[in-house]
């Protein structure tokens, strides 16, 4: 077995993962790894995470031109620009993950910091998530906000839609969306509520100790 066999396998496996555990639904989402070469394997326009063919993915090379498989998800555009901008990524998840899509249609969602600081295991694998504003599905224009970070973040959250993710590979990204879920769950059980809060300086010994990207310089 070939390592770019295993990559197929292990991306589709995960991706199905999430589906059996309600992480996302239906044909929403997206998932896109780093092949050995340098090139891509991405999951399908219109298909389900539950129900990903290893041998369909779509696979694009490291010129980024299409070489084999089905036709892309149309969320291309955002999965090109954080690999654009973040040359370690390996992996890039996007997801339709209800209780995040939930906390970013509250009026008062943090554009800056969209997760309030409850638990370190956010900040640890997420850094800061940057809220951005809501854009059709498949809009080339959210690949074009994305390059604007400039690679200062490796996950945001699109209003109205769900968050997206880069990860070192795929585990990492899986691990981590599935983080930024959990703390949105637990910002909206504890939302009206007057909770105890990470403190500025547990935050800040959290963003030296493993080396966090936290702010927009």
């Amino acid at each position: 077995m070939t390592e770019e066999t295993r990559l197929r396998e292990r991306l589709c496996m995960l991706a199905r993962s999430m589906f059996e555990r309600g992480l996302t639904h239906g044909s929403t989402g997206n998932i896109s790894a780093r092949t050995p070469d340098g090139g891509l394997l991405v999951s399908p326009t219109g298909t389900s995470f539950g129900r990903l063919d290893p041998a369909r993915l779509a696979r694009f090379d490291a010129q980024g031109r299409q070489i084999g498989g089905d036709a892309p998800t149309k969320e291309m555009p955002l999965h090109s620009a954080f690999y654009q901008t973040r040359k370690r990524a390996g992996a890039v998840v996007h997801l339709h993950s209800c209780h995040s899509v939930a906390l970013s249609v509250l009026p008062d969602a943090d554009a800056d910091s969209f997760l309030p600081p409850l638990t370190p295991y956010a900040f640890m694998q997420l850094g800061r998530v940057r809220l951005l504003p809501y854009f059709r599905p498949g809009d080339p224009a959210i690949g074009d906000v994305v390059r604007g970070l400039a690679g200062r973040r490796s996950a945001v959250m699109l209003a109205n839609h769900g968050p997206v993710v880069a990860g070192l590979d795929l585990e990492a990204a899986c691990n981590a969306i599935e983080e930024l879920e959990a703390a949105a769950r637990l910002a909206l059980l504890l939302r009206g509520t007057m909770p105890n809060r990470l403190t500025p300086a547990q935050v800040d010994e959290l963003v030296r100790l493993h080396d966090i990207a936290w702010g927009d310089e």
